[in-house]
């Protein structure tokens, strides 16, 4: 049965909503994506060729405020993925008490085979094609899989042409010197550490010398690899799309990021180390894995040999619903999604702010409110977990549930 990310979020809300008093309405509400717009649009190619291209933007849920959420390009880019990660982003709002809904977008593409100009191009046409759904307190996007800081400017750029001003409140995860906030590119990576630092200190474990394997050193897994190992923490085992590297006596990370994540290469182009299958990373015996890829990583097919004890989601979506079942039972700490990776967005809602304000804060000062917020969902997390019995997973859904239900009581139904 092929995949699917919107029923595996949809399970996820009917689980938790056993543990709450939610009236059925708005159990309906939260289960059916507020809107879904699909668009096809044509591209000249560097060789003249005209192509046209298919594109998704979700916004699922406004309730809490304008929907927030990234534009991936990437050719298994679908309609249902795209409504199960703008789910996911609306929970993860909501977990961190945060005034958006959630959104996503996608188009279908392959980057690996683009050139810049025709990904620039790529971007301002679907930045157009979207733009009536588009606006500073309509929809904000993001960076998300192969997209980066500079798509989002393109995509600025195109929004303030056709209203006639510069508006960087428009995206977020865009370059500094256009109002991008300090903090923002190692913001989710940052996040993921911080949220299994907090799950040991509940724990009463030490960080110092825990094993380590990351799959995806893209931004979000370069970067929790470079935090764990400043908190201590030994990096054993990473890998991408193209092979692994594997060492129990600890990788050099900051010279791999500045080989390859700051240059954009591949893994496989490191020569510094051996090579191994990436699939091999999932398994290994290591006390923290962190899964940064994509959605779908860890299924009932490979579950029984995942060793590690504590996972912490970098990646959305990355554990099936069966999977999920299975760690639970086995005693495995799953820092959900919603939870582990919403420094991205966090800092997203402070470039927000800044933007719209025009006032700009420091690096440190950024840092520290996302960290604030976030200790403070891990503990509303951790709390409800605790009180109910449950997982992680499921205490971080209940709680993000609620506190759109209760903006529903208060504001009703429209008309």
């Amino acid at each position: 049965m092929q995949f699917s990310l919107a029923n595996v979020v949809k399970e996820q809300i009917e689980k938790a909503s056993r543990y709450t008093n939610i009236p059925p309405y708005i159990m309906k509400i939260l289960k059916c994506p507020m809107r879904v717009l699909r668009v096809t649009f044509p591209v000249e190619m560097d060789n003249k060729e005209v192509v046209c291209f298919t594109g998704f933007r979700c916004q699922y849920n406004n309730a809490l405020g304008p929907t927030k959420g990234g534009v991936r390009y990437h050719p298994d880019v679908n309609e249902d993925e795209v409504i199960g990660l703008a789910a996911l982003m609306t929970w993860k709002c909501a977990l961190l008490d945060l005034p958006y809904g959630g959104a996503k977008g996608g188009v279908i593409c392959d980057p690996t085979k683009l050139s810049e100009k025709e990904l620039e191009k790529i971007t301002r046409r679907y930045t157009a094609e979207i733009m009536p759904i588009l606006g500073p307190h309509k929809d904000i996007p993001a960076p998300d899989v192969y997209t980066t800081a500079k798509t989002m400017a393109w995509m600025m750029d195109t929004y303030s042409m056709f209203i006639g001003h510069p508006e960087p409140a428009i995206v977020t995860g865009k370059p500094e010197v256009l109002g991008g906030s300090k903090g923002r590119k190692q913001a989710t990576g940052r996040g993921v550490a911080i949220s299994i630092r907090e799950l040991y200190k509940k724990l009463g474990k030490d960080l110092k010398d825990s094993t380590v394997a990351i799959q995806g050193f893209g931004n979000v897994g370069s970067h929790t690899a470079l935090f764990l190992e400043q908190m201590g923490a030994r990096i054993v085992a990473i890998s991408d799309s193209t092979c692994g590297f594997i060492d129990f006596n600890g990788l050099p990370i900051s010279e791999i990021m500045n080989e390859c994540t700051e240059k954009q290469k591949c893994l496989i182009e490191y020569k510094k180390l051996k090579p191994c299958a990436k699939e091999e990373i999932l398994t290994l015996d290591v006390d923290i894995l962190v899964p940064a890829a994509l959605e779908n990583q860890i299924h009932i097919n490979n579950v029984n040999a995942i060793k590690a004890k504590v996972i912490s989601e970098g990646a959305n979506g990355p554990i099936t619903t069966e999977a999920d079942e299975v760690l639970g039972k086995r005693g495995v700490y799953v820092i959900p999604d919603i939870l582990a990776n919403a420094g991205g967005v966090v800092v997203s809602h402070l470039e927000w702010v800044q933007a719209l304000s025009g006032l700009y804060w420091d690096e440190e000062e950024v840092n520290y409110h996302m960290e604030k917020r976030l200790v403070t969902a891990f503990e509303k997390v951790w709390n409800k977990a605790m009180e109910l019995n449950i997982s992680l997973r499921t205490a971080a859904y209940v709680v993000a549930i609620e506190r759109i239900a209760e903006v529903y009581k208060f504001r009703g139904l429209f008309p």
